[in-house]
């Protein structure tokens, strides 16, 4: 292309109207325009003046594009003499000149170029099934993760608009207008000391956690927590329990580590492994004791003493997911596996997502001593961890006392919103689909008829704009799927419960044909 034409070619492909600056615009057609040649080495372009006289747009606009090109090397100004197209040709190609001559695009290739549609426009999905390794291939296909995170009866989200914002917001503009340097930099291993200082003294006296400050890692979720814990713990290849059905975003942790996850399947009193899997020790084995998720049942103390037992004779470690045990209804709180603990074999798990809101992202683990100092170190090596800020607001939260008050009123609240989903449920279906699992947390499961397809009716919820989740995914053994529904009632407003119950009724009866 001949430098007197290129202001109609760019006109031609100018588009003011699609919102895009014209900045950007003029920028990526000049860029593409030197890298497949059409502007060869040497090419004197149009002055800034001229440019944009011919354009139609502000002189300002074409100084700024050519400041940037030359900046990153595709022109090139010579004083006095104007500006020129670089020559960005590799500098150095190692092999023979035939080698060295396929490096350059032929006129062949050009054209294809020039033909081939623009890089916003790739054949993105092939592509991408090309470019995932297996393990990352997996990981997607059996991705949990939903586009809602909020609204009925989305499971395992607070009600965040009963969050106390007013004192939340004291305590940010308080550390915000007594600003610690040390406080806007990367996190010591471990974490904040006011907050391990903070999260011991509860942990003791309302989860009977045997433990001191140093034994708390700050982490930003039981994602990450358990991800640390595998990290440290075990190999790729090594084996580790699982409970079948569990949650399933430790269960892609545990794939993408390149463990061997062995189901165990559950029974009323928790998991319970077979003789056939107690002859075949595990290096790691995730619970969920106080509260099994998804169906809820409690693990029974013999279960878990011999679960403690087995762990020792076998140096075994257990990863202890204590995730919404603050919420039980009828009954006190359930002590802790880790509290049981004499041989220094539990690495206990928790967040403040389903306390206090999600998106503070601010979790923690339990190491026994002789761990802790190797934890902190890896912390800091692997996440180069920071939010001190939000941490020092937490710490602070906590030794006034808004926590633990924060919970009291929520769980009188998701108590009564369980009561009136249960009632509600009850009057639909009588016992036709009972519901277990909701003595504790921030879901119930509703059981549906065997070989019910939970997906389908699922989705026929979501078309209604009501979020549930099919229980049948959560297991790893399609032998052992049960059918059923994960309803979250936390994050639903008492008035709407009803109304949304009716609309997700909608979409069973239409789904399931004992109900149609």
């Amino acid at each position: 292309m001949r430098a007197s034409v290129l202001s109609d070619w760019l006109a031609q492909r100018l588009d003011r109207g699609n919102g895009q600056p014209i900045y950007r615009q003029l920028h990526r057609l000049l860029q593409q325009a030197i890298l497949t040649r059409e502007l060869p080495p040497g090419t004197k372009v149009p002055s800034s003046r001229l440019l944009a006289n011919e354009l139609g747009i502000a002189r300002n606009t074409v100084t700024q594009v050519y400041e940037q090109l030359a900046l990153e090397g595709y022109v090139s100004s010579a004083t006095g003499r104007g500006t020129f197209v670089a020559d960005t040709s590799p500098d150095e190609i190692v092999g023979s000149p035939e080698a060295q001559a396929s490096w350059l695009p032929s006129a062949a290739a050009l054209r294809q170029l020039r033909q081939a549609p623009p890089p916003s426009q790739p054949n993105a999905p092939q592509h991408a099934a090309r470019a995932l390794s297996q393990r990352g291939a997996r990981l997607i296909a059996g991705a949990g993760v939903s586009k809602r995170q909020w609204g009925a009866f989305m499971p395992g989200v607070p009600d965040v608009t009963r969050f106390p914002a007013r004192v939340w917001s004291r305590l940010h503009n308080k550390y915000w207008r007594r600003l610690r340097p040390d406080l806007l930099t990367y996190a010591p291993g471990g974490g904040l000391s006011l907050l391990r200082h903070a999260l011991a003294d509860y942990l003791r006296t309302s989860r009977s956690v045997r433990c001191t400050p140093e034994q708390i890692i700050i982490t930003t979720g039981i994602h990450q927590s358990v991800d640390l814990a595998v990290r440290l713990l075990s190999d790729p290849g090594d084996v580790i329990w699982t409970e079948d059905p569990c949650y399933w975003g430790v269960r892609s942790v545990m794939h993408v580590s390149g463990l061997k996850s062995r189901p165990i399947a559950v029974d009323d009193e928790g998991i319970n492994p077979s003789p056939d899997d107690l002859a075949h020790p595990p290096k790691l084995i995730l619970v969920t004791p106080s509260h099994q998720y998804p169906l809820g049942m409690v693990m029974s103390l013999a279960r878990r003493r011999m679960l403690l037992e087995y762990a020792r004779q076998n140096q075994c470690w257990i990863i202890e997911d204590d995730y919404d045990s603050e919420y039980r209804y009828g009954s006190r709180p359930l002590a802790s596996l880790q509290g049981l603990d004499t041989a220094g074999q539990v690495i206990y798990v928790g967040s403040f997502g389903k306390t206090l809101f999600p998106g503070l992202r601010i979790g923690y683990l339990v190491v026994p001593e002789a761990l802790a100092e190797s934890f902190a170190t890896a912390s800091a090596e692997l996440y180069r961890e920071g939010q001190l800020l939000q941490q020092a607001m937490l710490a602070e939260f906590i030794a006034e006392g808004h926590f633990t008050s924060h919970i009291r009123k929520m769980r009188t609240l998701y108590g009564q919103r369980r009561s009136t989903l249960l009632e509600v449920a009850a009057r639909r279906y009588g016992d036709a689909l009972p519901a277990v699992g909701g003595d504790a947390g921030l879901h119930l499961v509703m059981q549906l008829p065997e070989g019910t397809d939970d997906r389908a009716v699922a989705a026929a919820a979501l078309e209604r704009n009501i979020v549930v989740r099919p229980l049948s995914g959560y297991y790893a053994q399609p032998s052992r799927a049960q059918s059923g529904l994960l309803i979250g009632y936390a994050c639903v407003p008492d008035e709407e419960i009803a109304p949304a119950f009716d609309t997700l009724a909608d979409a069973i009866d239409t789904t399931l044909p004992l109900f149609a």
